[in-house]
This record gives structure tokens, sequence and C-alpha cells, in this order.
């Protein structure tokens, strides 16, 4: 695989220009003749701003269609496209750019005071701006300098993006993803998903991650689909709106909030070709009264920040609940033990892959590039899991205390840190217990001074952590279960407290 990403996708585009390609309900309606005009526009204000190949563009923006033609302009520039939750606070914004060093910061006009100071503080060369209707810095430039329309010669290993994920430390670490590694994935799930002429899809996720950038958003441009682009998933919207898609992907939580919802059944819903969950582990009581409610099974697959989806469920074949399906094509996975030896069908141990979606390592981070992969190439997931004889994979938890939440990926050391930064608390732990509605909720045990209490907590840990970070409950104990090696035992926390929201 080798060139820019963007040359495949337009590849892709229908000979009918005027066809949509993205359409806001009550808002913006882009064509594809709109969107390619749209990126190569904003394409000429990155090259006014000098931007060259390979240097970082970071964006902390809302959903909308422009945003999605900022990404397209980096592509076609050769820039790195560098994608923040806009949920993250000041000082995480400001990690990043100073991690990444991007040379254009683009954010909020109502955030520009604060952020562009930020971004000016740590070496941004220009701050833009684009807010959720399509106004800005950014589009008032656009009609002022040359479209751009030429596209900047790519290999499949340069790096088309970085997404930062945290690890046990807390510290966020960026994912470099290449074009190569972004086109394999995504021609392999357009073909592996069944996508044919006239598919619509109901796009109701975030375009900060790889789930609603990379894959819902590229499968959707390779099939020269239109995208009905909602600024957010609402479960009464999404019921009132599947009538006209055949495609939908979402995260668990968005499939306990259509079930919660008493119009969704097989009248709204009957017709749909396929739905797609990830992201975080979907319950089999969740997959099975889907399928009583709709017809129709949800297809589970499995994907990290890093590599893409690796394993499905087919489309066409048996999809079992509580697995996340085989290999994709071209993709390898072994499971070994912790010891290193590698495992056998059924036996439980952690997940490694190999294929042309895994990065291609972290950002300015040789050495912890070096930890995550075997000599073979093997990218070590982290993830505990088994084979089964049919080659179905399961993922039955997670070596590195993971918690997803709402399809969100929450780290407890970083929680951790920052409860142990706070006045009166003397000792703290961070775990996961399951949650009918984010899959998993975050929650927080500490040692504190006598007065202390929850809202004081949670109150000060607001300006250092995003909302979805945020424990749902801050529990207070007189000791923090420890083995005698002195490290905390979670799974005694989570067996102890696993009932405490059902």
């Amino acid at each position: 695989m080798t060139g820019n990403l963007y040359h495949l996708l337009a590849s892709r585009f229908p000979r009918d220009s005027s066809q949509t390609a993205m359409e806001v309900p009550g808002g913006t309606t882009l064509t594809y003749r709109d969107l390619d005009e749209l990126s190569s526009a904003y394409t000429g204000v990155l090259k006014h701003a000098d931007v060259q190949p390979g240097d970082r563009v970071a964006v902390r923006l809302h959903k909308s269609p422009e945003a999605v033609a900022l990404y397209l302009a980096c592509l076609r520039a050769g820039a790195i496209y560098l994608p923040m939750n806009p949920a993250y606070t000041e000082a995480e914004v400001a990690y990043l750019l100073e991690d990444a060093g991007p040379r254009v910061f683009v954010c909020d006009p109502g955030e520009e005071g604060n952020l562009g100071a930020l971004a000016a503080q740590k070496g941004c060369a220009f701050v833009l701006t684009l807010d959720q209707v399509g106004n800005g810095s950014l589009v008032e430039q656009s009609g002022k300098v040359e479209p751009a329309k030429e596209i900047a010669e790519r290999g499949a290993e340069d790096i088309a993006a970085i997404l930062y994920t945290s690890g046990t430390t807390g510290k966020p670490k960026g994912a470099m993803l290449s074009h190569g590694n972004l086109a394999s994935n995504g021609l392999t799930l357009h073909k592996a998903w069944g996508f044919v002429p006239g598919d619509v899809l109901l796009h109701a996720l975030p375009i900060f991650h790889v789930h609603g950038l990379f894959i819902a958003t590229h499968c959707a441009l390779l099939n020269g689909s239109k995208m009905i682009f909602l600024p957010s998933f609402d479960a009464e919207t999404v019921v009132g709106l599947l009538q006209s898609a055949s495609v939908f992907m979402g995260v668990p939580t968005y499939y306990t909030r259509l079930l919660a919802n008493e119009r969704f059944g097989r009248d709204v819903a009957g017709h749909m070709r396929l739905f797609v969950s990830g992201s975080a582990p979907l319950m089999e009581d969740t997959f099975w009264e889907f399928e009583r409610r709709t017809g129709l099974r949800i297809l589970e697959r499995y994907g990290m920040t890093e590599t893409g989806m690796n394993t499905s469920n087919p489309y066409e074949g048996e999809r079992i609940p509580g697995s996340v399906g085989p290999p994709l094509p071209g993709v390898e996975v072994r499971v070994r033990s912790e010891a290193g030896d590698l495992l056998s069908d059924g036996e439980i141990g952690v997940l490694e892959v190999r294929g042309p979606n895994v990065f291609k390592g972290y950002w300015r981070n040789p050495e912890k590039t070096a930890e995550e992969f075997q000599d073979d190439g093997f990218f070590v997931t982290g993830d505990l899991s088994r084979i089964e004889p049919n080659g179905y994979v399961s993922i039955v938890g997670r070596s590195k205390d993971l918690i997803i939440s709402g399809g969100l990926n929450v780290y407890p050391k970083e929680i951790e840190t920052a409860l142990l930064e706070l006045d009166g608390i003397s000792d703290a732990a961070v775990f996961g217990i399951p949650h009918t509605d984010f899959g998993e909720a975050v929650m927080a045990a500490v040692i504190a001074d006598t007065g202390k209490t929850e809202a004081d907590i949670k109150g000060a840990l607001k300006g250092s952590l995003a909302n979805f970070k945020m424990p749902k409950k801050v529990l207070f104990l007189d000791e923090i279960p420890r083995n005698t090696m002195g490290k905390v035992q979670k799974n005694k926390l989570r067996e102890t407290y696993k009932d405490y929201f059902s």
C-alpha cells in the first residue's frame, strides 16, 4: 500500500460529485464536490501557514462536517493530524501541545483566548478557530488564499495521524498511525462489513478517536456513501433517523440507551443492514435483548488506538456474544503467557497482534515503542484474551487496568496521581466496575482526613480531569487492600463493589 491516503479516499468518491457526503439534520449539507473543495480551501490555509509534510496540526474541536474537511486537508498537505477530545482540560491540552510540538492549533472561537495563548506559549506558530456550525478564522482565511488542489506525496510509512493514549503511568503517549495503516484497515473493513452502493451511515460517534474518525468515516468515504452526521449521540434522535440509514456504529452505551427507548424495535430498525459495536465489551444481555427487539444481531469487533481494528465477528456467519470474532484478513493474532510462552487454544494470556494495521510506534518515545513490540513485529496489546478452536477471540480482561467508560479510555494511574496531589488524601486506588449505561464506571477508593467529603474531592479534581474521567463514586476506606509486595489488590475492590450500580 503506497501513496497519500487522500488519493485513495478521493478515488472512491462517487462520479456524480453532487451526491451528499454529509448531512447534519437541520444544519449543514456537504456534497462530495463541497467536501473536496472545502478540504482544498483549508489546505490552502495550511500552506499559507507554511505547514510542511510531517508538521503536526493539533485540533480541539466539536464534531462538524467542517472538522472532517480539515482532517482531509491535513492529509492533502501531508501534515500529521492530531485530534484532541474537546472535553480535555487546559492542563491536558498543554501536555499534548508540548509533547507533539504542532505548528498549527485549531480550537473553537470561544476558547481562543485561553487555549490560543496556551498554544502560543507552547511554541505553536499559528492558532486558527472553527466552531460547530462552520464559522471561525480558518473559514475566513480560506476565502482569502488560493485553494491548494495538489496532494502531497506521501508513502505508506509516512505518518498521517497521532492519537494520544494514556498508559499505566498516566503519561499520554502519541500513537503514530501511517497512511498505510489507515488505508489497509479501511479497505479491509469496507470489504469485511459488506458495504454496498446506496448504504447510508448514521454517524453518531465523536471524531476525536479511531472509532468515529477512521473506522466509521473512512468506511463511508471509501464507499462514496452519505453520512447522516449527528453532532452527538441522542437515543431519541437516532431512533427517529434509523429509517433513513442502513448502517450504524456505536459503543455499548449507545445500544443500552436505544434499548431503553420505548420506540426502538423492528418498526424503526428492522430494515437496517448492519449495527456494529466496539470500543468496550458488549454485555451478552444487551446482545440478546437487541436481537429480541429488532431481529438483528449486533456485530462486535475489537480494536485499539494503536492498531485500528484487529478482529471482527463476521458479516456473513455466526456472530457470537462475548466474542470479538476471528482476526481480520491480513491480521495475525496469538496469545502468550506472562512468562512469554505461546499458549494453546482456550488458554488465557496476553493478546499480541501483527499486520499492516499496526502503528509505527509512539511519538518521540522509542523506549516505550521497543517495550511494546516483540522482536518478530507482534504488538503486545496488554489485553487478556483467549483464542477458541474456531479462531474466534474473546477478550476476558485488561492486564493494564484500563477502564472503558462510555466507549472512552480511562486510565486509573492518571486519576490516582491527581487524587494524591490533593490535600488530606494519603492513599487512593481507582478501578472500574460494571455499569448498565456506561459499560464501566470509574470508582475511587481513598484514605482521607476526617471531614473530607465526596463533593470536596470532586470539586478539587474538576480543573485537572475531563468529566468522563471523574469518579462516579468516591469511597472512603480505612485501608486499601494490598498484597505483601505493597501492590493494590484491585481485583478485591472490583469484587467487593461489582454490584454497586446494579
